[in-house]
C-alpha cells in the first residue's frame, strides 16, 4: 500500500505531531513536521514570526513549506492547524497524497494545550473560547479536506498509528476498486 504522502491535518492539540512521529515509523517513512520545519529554517520561534510578519507572514510562509514537502515522495507530514485556511493548501494536500484529519473534541483540546505557551493564536484571555472559535470555523475545511477522518480522543499515540495505517490500507483499496 502506497498512499503517496500522508498529510495530517487537524487542530493545536489534535496529535499530529505525536501520532505522525509514531505513523511514519509503522510505515517505514520519512516524518516532517511543518512548524518545525519552518523554526528550523527562519531559526525564531513561530510566535516571533506571528510577531514580526503576522498571522498572514506565518501563513505565507507556511504555504511555501507545504508546497516543497509535497514534492517528497512517501512522507508523513505533520501539518499547521491553519494549513488548511488556504485553499491552495487543501488542493495540493489532496492530489499529492491521502489527508488524514485527526479530530479531537473540545476537551480534548483545551487540556492538552491549556499549559503550551508556543501557541501564538492562543495567547488569548480565553484559550477555550479561542479553541472553540478556531474549531467552529476550521473543522468544515478539515472534513471538506480529508480523504478519512479518525477520532484522535484518549488512545496512545501507537494504537492512533496503527488505526491509521489500516484506514489507510481500505482508503487505498476502495480507491483502487473505484478506478476503472
Amino acid at each position: 500500500m502506497d498512499p503517496g504522502n500522508v498529510f495530517l491535518v487537524g487542530m493545536m492539540g489534535a496529535g499530529k505531531s505525536t501520532v505522525g512521529r509514531a505513523l511514519a515509523r509503522r510505515l517505514g517513512r520519512e516524518f516532517v513536521d511543518c512548524d518545525r520545519e519552518i523554526v528550523e529554517r527562519t531559526g525564531v520561534p513561530i510566535a516571533t514570526i506571528f510577531e514580526i510578519e503576522g498571522e498572514a507572514g506565518f501563513r505565507r510562509r507556511e504555504s511555501a513549506v507545504l508546497a516543497e514537502l509535497a514534492g517528497r515522495p512517501g512522507a508523513v507530514i505533520a501539518t499547521g492547524g491553519g494549513a488548511v485556511l488556504a485553499a491552495e493548501n487543501r488542493r495540493l494536500m489532496r492530489e499529492h497524497g491521502t489527508v488524514v484529519y485527526l479530530h479531537a473534541d473540545l476537551d480534548h483540546l483545551h487540556e492538552r494545550t491549556r499549559h503550551d505557551s508556543a501557541r501564538p493564536l492562543l495567547a488569548t484571555g480565553d484559550r477555550r473560547e479561542t479553541l472553540a472559535a478556531l474549531l467552529a470555523a476550521r473543522d468544515p475545511l478539515y472534513r471538506e479536506t480529508a480523504h478519512v477522518v479518525v477520532e484522535s480522543g484518549t488512545p496512545s499515540a501507537g494504537s492512533l498509528a496503527g488505526r491509521i495505517a489500516h484506514v489507510l490500507e481500505d482508503h487505498a483499496r476502495r480507491s483502487e476498486e473505484a478506478s476503472p
